[in-house]
């Protein structure tokens, strides 16, 4: 049981600390180096392997073959959980994983990102 006056002495040593919290829209904090945020598709490096699509555990890539080494590549990042699988089993690291996590929106079909690849140059 808990004495009637124990209290004083924890909200005055809560008054002098710092808050931890932060007013978000207005203040922001730092973010880490290691934050997934969207997956990002470069198509002059993709080669069509398939593997981020077979990798995803949501369903969230999808891969079209354009015409003779063009593709192009569709995130539907309403499904998708920002693991970096995709960026990961990519072998010519065609997805890579961006910084930008604000993604909020009203309307869903904002959250499906297409990037229409262009033929890749011969080396």
């Amino acid at each position: 049981m808990m004495r009637p006056g124990a209290i004083w002495r924890e909200l005055v040593k809560n008054l002098l600390r710092k808050p931890v919290t932060v007013l978000y829209p207005a203040e922001r904090m730092a973010i880490p180096y290691a934050v997934r945020g969207k997956p990002v598709f470069e198509p002059s490096t993709c080669i069509g392997c398939m593997m981020c699509v077979r990798d995803c555990p949501s369903e969230a890539v999808k891969i079209e073959k354009l015409a003779e080494k063009t593709f192009a590549c569709t995130f539907y990042l309403d499904r998708c959980i920002y693991c970096g699988q995709c960026a990961e089993s990519c072998p010519r690291k065609s997805i890579t994983m961006t910084h930008d996590y604000e993604l909020a929106c009203i309307d869903k079909s904002v959250l499906k990102e297409y990037k229409k690849g262009a033929p890749q140059q011969p080396k």
